[in-house]
């Protein structure tokens, strides 16, 4: 495979304005409200927010050499490489080298892709400053999610027992990276039940000491 970080690194001038910054990994189980929280927190710390599937559905959106190399393997059913995934979000870094720093959403999701930031983010002379997960009881997480399933037309938000899957797929899913994360001390789990301004206040508390 033709190998695309290589070409995105070329203007290696642009690492210098990276280093530091706060790099965040941002994870939360379905309901736990961490769109919202990554949306006031971009703004807050003047952070750029790079969520995976946007980053995809831009890429092949606008068929970039990147987001068709992507939907090659979709179309046949693959997993997208990781390595097209790291050089979707090397050329979203590279795009903002002036930012403060990022919170990553989606990604990573195996021990492999958080190895492969961490790669990425020194070769920008910076790395993942935390892994911060809102933690809320999964009952709480139910109840949240039916709720939200009476305006959402959402399919998956109406079936309880698909609701509880899901919620066990991201502990299942999360459990490798929050074992990674706390052998670097870098995991911060942050009670996500109370008010958007009281869960803002918990993250803050953990960002501002990064």
């Amino acid at each position: 495979m033709q190998n695309f970080f290589n070409k995105n690194n070329k203007n290696t001038h642009k690492n210098d304005s990276l280093q530091g910054m706060k790099n965040i990994v941002l994870f939360g189980p379905p309901g736990a409200g961490k769109g919202t929280q990554a949306e006031v927190l971009k703004e807050k710390y003047q952070l750029v927010h790079i969520s995976t599937g946007d980053v995809f559905r831009f890429n092949i959106k606008n068929k970039t050499e990147l987001g068709t190399l992507a939907k090659s393997y979709m179309d046949k059913g693959h997993l997208v490489p990781d390595e097209v995934t790291i050089n979707m979000l090397n050329a979203e870094v590279d795009k903002n080298a002036d930012a403060n720093g990022f919170i990553f959403d989606g990604f990573p999701r195996t021990a492999a892709q958080a190895e492969a930031l961490a790669s990425l983010m020194k070769e920008k002379n910076s790395q993942i400053n935390a892994m911060v997960a809102l933690e809320v009881d999964d009952e709480i997480l139910v109840q949240r999610l039916l709720e939200r399933g009476k305006s959402s037309g959402r399919a998956d938000d109406a079936n309880e027992a698909v609701i509880r899957e899901r919620i066990a797929e991201y502990y299942r899913k999360t459990d490798i990276l929050k074992q990674y994360y706390m052998a670097q001390s870098k995991y911060h789990g942050v009670d996500g039940v109370g008010s958007i301004e009281e869960i803002t206040e918990r993250l803050s508390n953990v960002i501002d000491t990064l």
